[in-house]
């Protein structure tokens, strides 16, 4: 049995997960990475594309600045092919619609209305929006055999005032709520674009009691994609949950694991050995399967660039690489076997992988190393560097702390026992900003640069800059 689900495990469909409502990489970078996803294993793409879509007519308006256009949409996909990815678009219909409802011209199709997360399920203008983001989306994904329409963490879902009507009446349940919407999105797909097959998320399904899900038949018109990120899965619940699905009329399944972007909102460094700890216990997962139970279409290697539209970036792509790496070749092999350290080793040109840390010397030759590099410099040693000096020199605790610095007041003998080592940090952090600054322009936009350097190196910088800045003044008073 272990053997032949290892089979269908190597059968399966591998997806890399590009989500791109953050720190959406220009299209030049993907002719970079394309091909070393397809050496590393990888045979397709789930392609989040959210505000980065040239939506068209009434829709422009969801079109973030620097959203691709049709020919970059048109240049991806023969990227995609050349490297043999297949390529399977996202776009979310119920939850996680913030950058849809955030809108004024669309906030009215709120669940709540001051809430932008969800979209009301009772307003037949809220459907034909959907219909018109998915055939916008798949008129420029023609040779698209599944859509993935979201349907994940659809929170306030029945708040909403029309909900709650609707829910006094006894016949009426959340459940019934989610399960008709979804009905309705998926028959949209498969009629008008009956070569489609609409994938979903699984996790508002999970607690619904068998005999409902499957009188739905929401199993005849969709494929679930269960998915779980962390490093100790409960393999027994999760083979549960998948025999629930097949008595529920579910045939095929999709699982979803995760190389990046699941171990903190703000994380900036990928930790290896969490994620190949996920992919050993999908593994398991599947392993464990009765032989011939469901069919194992896929498996997506998620990798989130935000939490949701308006959260902060997690790692950015090119520092997550060895973790999509390490956890390809784990599903490849079906264990982080030495034959797949040495494909990771010899595709990215790193000699040692050094899994157990977050911070390693050796990040390789791979496109995009340069940043992984500078990032994982600038985690590692920016805030604590500057802190340490700051909140640890006993000359600038005891000598200009910041009422002295308020007052430009400084003894001008003590003043050369900080101000040579200020001057020091300051241009050592300077030169790694800006050559961070440099890399991070030719993968990525500038509101993408600008917001990472904000968020990781300027808070850090600026103290500096300004008890530079506090010294010069204070002592120019006293000159």
């Amino acid at each position: 049995m272990e053997h032949s689900n290892k089979k269908a495990m190597q059968r399966a469909v591998k997806l890399v997960h590009l989500d791109l409502k953050g720190a959406p990489p220009r299209i030049s970078y993907f002719a970079q990475v394309f091909p070393l996803f397809s050496q590393l294993g990888a045979s397709g793409l789930l392609v989040e594309y959210e505000d980065m879509f040239p939506y068209e007519g009434r829709l422009q308006v969801l079109r973030a600045k620097h959203a691709y256009s049709k020919a970059e949409i048109g240049e991806l996909l023969e990227l995609a092919k050349a490297n043999e990815l297949e390529v399977i678009p996202l776009v979310q219909t119920f939850g996680h619609m913030e950058f849809v409802l955030k809108h004024k011209e669309f906030c009215s199709l709120r669940e709540v209305a001051t809430l932008p997360n969800a979209l009301n399920p009772h307003k037949d203008e809220a459907m034909k929006l959907v219909q018109e983001m998915i055939d916008q989306m798949l008129a420029l994904h023609p040779a698209a055999r599944w859509l993935h329409i979201g349907a994940d963490e659809v929170y306030c879902l029945g708040e909403g005032e029309e909900s709650k009507v609707w829910l006094s009446h006894s016949q009426n349940h959340l459940s019934k709520l989610l399960l008709s919407h979804l009905a309705k999105v998926a028959k949209h797909v498969i009629t008008t674009h009956p070569h489609v097959r609409p994938l979903i998320w699984d996790d508002m399904l999970r607690t619904m009691e068998v005999n409902f899900l499957a009188e739905s038949g929401l199993g005849q018109i969709v494929d679930p994609m269960i998915w779980y990120y962390v490093s100790d899965l409960d393999v027994k619940e999760t083979v549960h949950l998948i025999e629930k699905y097949q008595q529920c009329g579910f045939s095929r399944l999709w699982i979803a694991s995760s190389y990046k972007g699941s171990t903190g909102a703000n994380q900036c460094v990928t930790p290896i050995a969490h994620h190949l700890d996920n992919h050993r216990q999908w593994l398991q997962v599947v392993q464990a399967l009765p032989e011939g139970f469901v069919e194992l279409q896929g498996i997506a290697l998620t990798g989130w660039q935000r939490y949701d539209h308006f959260s902060v970036l997690c790692e950015l792509l090119p520092i997550a690489i060895p973790s999509l790496a390490v956890c390809l070749q784990t599903v490849q092999h079906g264990e982080f076997t030495e034959e797949a350290e040495a494909a990771v080793r010899r595709v990215l040109g790193i000699s040692d992988m050094e899994i157990d840390k977050c911070v390693r010397e050796d990040l390789g030759t791979f496109p995009g190393c340069d940043i992984a590099k500078l990032v994982t410099q600038v985690s590692a040693y920016l805030k604590v560097t500057v802190d340490n000096f700051l909140e640890g020199n006993r000359f600038i605790v005891g000598w200009f702390s910041q009422y002295h610095r308020k007052h430009k007041f400084v003894n001008p003998l003590l003043v050369q026992h900080f101000e040579p080592e200020a001057h020091e940090l300051l241009a050592k952090w300077n030169s790694v900003a800006e050559e961070l600054k440099e890399a991070l322009a030719r993968i990525y936009y500038p509101d993408a640069v600008e917001e990472w350097m904000e968020e990781h190196v300027n808070p850090s910088l600026g103290r500096i800059r300004d008890l530079v800045h506090d010294i010069a003044e204070a002592k120019g008073d006293q000159a």
